[in-house]
Order: structure tokens, then sequence, then C-alpha cells
């Protein structure tokens, strides 16, 4: 049995936690005009993005704040949205963001998440979002959802159209 890593009758343990590892992403954001100017075929269109809070205390649920607002702002349901790339840091975290929103779990992390992958700190933007835009081209998905939970209580969730 794993202890629990945050106190003593807790639940968070190693297995069950996003492990700290490396990693690397780049993405180019610019205007069509400009993508168009360097002869460049934009793989996506960035839709909307918001950001979202929490008590601090619990930390980890802040996309659930953050998703309705950047569905709004891109005048989307959750229903349009074909797939979705959440940070799991812990397990507790990400499933307690898919029940709050009842989100369809068969859209979530596709190929698997932190937990199974790695959570690359400073990095896990980036990796999402190359991530989603991959697996958005793979599939000829229209709409993909990048979210994730930040330190403090914050939440961020962005919306992207494929282009591909």
């Amino acid at each position: 049995k794993l202890k629990p890593v945050f106190s003593v009758k807790g639940t968070v343990t190693a297995g069950n936690s996003s492990q700290t590892s490396d990693g690397a992403a780049a993405v180019l954001v610019m205007s069509r005009e400009k993508a168009d100017e360097l002869g460049l075929k934009p793989l996506a269109r960035f839709v909307s993005f918001a950001v979202g809070g929490v008590p601090p205390e619990v930390m980890g649920i802040g996309p659930v704040v953050a998703i309705p607002k950047a569905l709004k702002l891109a005048g989307l349901t959750l229903e349009d949205i074909d797939l979705i790339e959440l940070n799991e840091a812990f397990a507790a975290q990400a499933l307690g963001v898919v029940k709050q929103l009842e989100i369809d779990l068969e859209k979530v992390n596709v190929n698997g998440g932190a937990i199974a992958l790695g959570h690359p700190l400073g990095c896990t933007g980036a990796k999402l979002t190359v991530t989603l835009l991959n697996e958005m081209k793979r599939r000829n998905s229209r709409y993909g959802m990048v979210t994730m939970c930040i330190g403090g209580g914050m939440g961020a969730a962005g919306i992207f159209e494929n282009l591909t």
C-alpha cells in the first residue's frame, strides 16, 4: 500500500499522482495573414481562452470555472468539443473536474494523461496543445480543448478549431 503524500489520512499517493518529468514542446502562434505571408499552413485556429479560480485549498479544480468561460467565449458547448486534453496532476483532481462538468470520459486524454506519461512542469500547456492538435488532425476532429489546473486554485482552458 502506498503512503499518502499530503496528509496522513489522505488518499493522494504516488500511484494516483503524476510524476514530474522532462519534456519539451513548441507552439507557434500567429495571424492567418502572417502564416500566408510565410507560406505556412496552420494546424488550427485559436478560438478562445479563459482563466478562472477557486479557493486555493481546493487547488486542482480551477478548470471547472475556466472551461464554461472558454466555451461561452467560443459560442460552443461541451457537446461541440470532440477531444479534451485535461492536465491530470492527480487522479482525484482530474476526475473531480470531469464529474462536476459532466464531461464525456471518451473524449479526455485519449492517448493517456500525466499519470501515465509524466507531467513536464513549465511545459504543460504547450505539451497538451501539441498533443491535442496532432490528435485532432489524426481523427479529423473539428474542436478540441486544452485545460489545466494551476497552483493556487487557478484553472485555464483554451479551445482550438482544426484547420487541416
